[in-house]
């Protein structure tokens, strides 16, 4: 049995999640709920559950602020929340999960299988860690990114990737420290989730950190990197470029 803390400040969801998990997720038990920072986290410590449904505004500040009390997080998290500003980039960014209200029985039941299935303490701890990063960081330019691959889950700067490029059904992530790092995400979900802070995919398989393209060699086809490396251009994208290139 899966003991779970509900935290909402508003008592309509407080009872909705609980009649949810009671007739479609059995085997997790509501331990306790709160509606606020202090009260949930002294339901945290004091029943010291495996899950935890985490709202994120809240009258006394955020799920985040919540979480920061916390030296080591060793429950998991299924964030609940009306506001979707808050989901769409920092989740992402973070490989977390959320919920959007008003919860749907399929979708509360698809984040409780990702959450049992997916992440160990230590992974998990390192996505909140990256998480809390990107929500105190405002700046685009500064937030962090999770990459996992089979062995290993790395927290990175976006400022220290240079570029992606696709292999197969994988990605090579290249880093300013001459390091790279092989995922099991698609070209696409990272052109999806950085063409707007600074990336630019300048042919199907690459996808380029513009601030480290040293020059674009128009007679070849191809951008050298500050790293040396040489990325092929498509002609589709060679237009795009130019203009971003005039535009600085």
């Amino acid at each position: 049995m899966i003991k779970a803390v509900v935290i909402d400040d508003e008592t309509n969801n407080q009872e909705l999640i609980c009649n949810l998990l009671s007739s479609y997720a059995e085997n997790i038990q509501v331990a306790s709920v709160a509606g606020s920072v202090e009260s949930g986290y002294q339901a945290i410590v004091e029943h010291q559950p495996d899950l935890v449904f985490l709202d994120i505004q809240m009258p006394d500040g955020t799920g985040f602020d919540l979480l920061k009390k916390f030296e080591k997080i060793n429950f998991k998290v299924i964030f609940v929340t009306a506001h979707q500003e808050y989901a769409i980039e920092a989740f992402k960014y973070s490989a977390l999960d959320y919920l959007l209200k008003p919860l749907s029985p399929s979708n509360l039941i698809s984040a409780i299988k990702k959450v049992e299935e997916s992440f160990n303490s230590e992974e998990l701890n390192l996505k909140l860690k990256t998480l809390l990063s990107n929500i105190t960081e405002p700046a685009k330019t500064k937030r962090k990114i999770v990459l996992k691959t089979m062995e290993r889950i790395y927290s990175v700067d976006l400022n220290d990737v240079i570029r992606f490029e696709s292999d197969g059904g994988y990605t090579k992530v290249y880093l300013l420290d001459g390091k790279r790092i092989m995922v099991s995400r698609t070209m696409k979900e990272f052109d999806d989730l950085l063409t707007d802070v600074g990336f630019l995919r300048v042919h199907n398989s690459h996808l380029i950190n513009m601030n480290y393209l040293f020059c674009f060699e128009k007679t070849e086809g191809h951008i050298v990197m500050k790293d040396d490396s040489i990325v092929p251009v498509s002609n589709r994208k060679k237009e795009q470029l130019l203009e971003l290139l005039n535009m600085i």
